[in-house]
């Protein structure tokens, strides 16, 4: 169990090692959940992606241009296992 010290105005700062455990780096964010007790939980801010980042990644990736058949074909061979 690490103890840290509240300072004057309110702030923490996290041992090394403790960093290194929740795997955030300088810039990073972090989550504390507050429970109902007293508690909270502290874990490592992860980004949510959004439809057109994902859509964005793939941009350019490809000069095929896949109709709405193929691309059905696809998703229905990758869900039942086929390749």
């Amino acid at each position: 169990m690490s103890i840290l010290t509240i300072t004057s105005r309110g702030q923490v700062t996290f041992r090394k090692e403790v960093l290194q455990h929740l795997g955030i780096q300088p810039g990073d964010k972090i989550e504390l959940d507050l429970l109902p007790d007293g508690r909270g939980v502290l874990k490592a801010a992860r980004p949510v992606g959004t439809m057109s980042g994902f859509v964005g990644l793939l941009a350019g990736r490809s000069k095929k241009i896949a109709t709405i058949e193929e691309i059905n074909a696809a998703s229905a061979d990758g869900w039942s296992g086929k390749k």
